[in-house]
């Protein structure tokens, strides 16, 4: 894709991957599950599956369609939604990147160690597919569906929705509605957050959304995956090996954020499975505050890192002091650096089964008032970036 830096004015996919710490692969595992280096690097048999595979959670993946016939996910995909006009359930990808992103969420494999296994192999898939083309084809906000989407999947019960995607949403009140409306209905909202080296792209940049970079094998942030204060945590975005779409046992490689956001995805569905009395702001606060520290000794929260590197294993540890604290979202707090628009007001987002800790909606406010200070000062930098281009 190409790469420019002017305001996101169109929808494009954004990929994704990681590798950091690299663990020896099982001699009798295929190619294809060697190539998994992310789950190696987070040790995956040892330390995550024998406490959760993320079993009894859905996970709506909001994205191209999955082909649900695939080896490694047949069985794992739900009847879904397609938002593009076309009858598929979602349960079509003619791109390929909605599978991918599912395969690395709930993916099972097939046969002994063959094939791509997600981290969270026992969540189920809900597509939801919605208009975006391919990688190179851009697409406009309204004919993404974007809100039409989100609000499906949650009224169909995900508790975890994957956005692997930038789009042109900052001004959109429908999608802001929307966003509130999962918030309020205690949904964690996970989204790349782009792919230009630039700004935080939208939904990653929407408060209380989990934003996520890219990192590679060593745990470096990958050159062009967007930096900036909203970003949350990062996750393996480097060449990773994913299914594809075009047949049942079509694998494909891909760099981005999109792969990172769907490892994080998976995290959520873990903690979800292991703890479901936990809200979903408690949910992010165990991976913004067991997220492993960056190889640069930088210190955390930071515009590139944000709390450092997502990590299954100590977000699933023991957490009493986030467990018994606020149920709010911790991200709600956060303010829109590129502005949120005065003429978009946001609604409360109230705290699903809040028992204290800071209500939602005044994280919301504030980040509301800080937000217009913002846009004030930097109205005119902005202006000069109108320009369409897209990632």
């Amino acid at each position: 894709m190409a790469v420019s830096r002017p305001v996101r004015a169109v929808a494009v996919l954004a990929a994704g991957a990681l590798t950091w710490v690299l663990a020896a692969a099982p001699a009798v595992a295929d190619d294809i599950r060697d190539q998994q280096w992310p789950l190696q690097a987070y040790e995956a048999s040892t330390k995550v599956w024998p406490v959760s595979e993320g079993e009894g959670v859905t996970v709506a993946v909001l994205d191209t369609g999955v082909l649900a016939d695939h080896q490694d996910l047949t069985g794992q995909v739900l009847p879904g939604a397609d938002f593009t006009g076309e009858n598929t359930n979602g349960q079509r990808d003619a791109v390929g990147h909605g599978t991918a992103m599912a395969s690395l969420i709930a993916g099972h494999g097939h046969a002994d160690l063959a094939g791509v296994m997600g981290l969270a192999p026992k969540a189920r898939i809900l597509p939801v597919r919605i208009g975006l083309r391919d990688a190179d084809t851009v697409v406009a906000g309204p004919e993404l569906r974007f809100a039409e989407a989100l609000r499906y999947a949650v009224d169909r019960g995900a508790k975890v929705v994957n956005m692997s995607f930038a789009a042109a949403l900052r001004t959109d009140r429908d999608a802001r509605s929307a966003v509130q409306y999962a918030l309020s209905h205690d949904v964690v909202l996970v989204a790349g957050s782009g792919n230009l080296g630039a700004e935080v792209a939208y939904p990653a940049a929407f408060p209380g959304v989990v934003a996520v970079g890219a990192i590679d094998r060593k745990g470096n942030i990958w050159e062009k995956s967007d930096r900036g204060p909203e970003v949350s945590v990062v996750a393996p975005g480097v060449e990773i090996r994913d299914a594809g779409s075009k047949s049942p046992t079509d694998y494909r490689y891909a760099t981005g954020t999109s792969d990172a956001t769907a490892y994080v995805s998976a995290i959520a569905a873990l903690v979800r499975a292991k703890y479901p009395s936990l809200s979903a702001g408690q949910v992010i606060r165990r991976m913004i505050t067991s997220a492993a520290a960056p190889p640069d000794g930088s210190v955390t929260p930071n515009e590139r890192y944000g709390y450092g590197i997502a990590s299954p294993s100590k977000s699933l540890a023991a957490n009493p002091a986030v467990d018994d604290g606020p149920r709010d979202n911790p991200l709600l707090a956060r303010v829109e650096s590129q502005g949120a628009p005065e003429s978009v007001a946001a609604s409360a987002v109230p705290v699903v089964g809040a028992a204290g800790g800071t209500p939602g909606w005044l994280y919301v406010a504030g980040g509301v008032v800080a937000a217009l200070v913002v846009a004030g000062v930097g109205f005119l930098v902005r202006k000069g970036r109108q320009a369409p281009g897209a990632h």
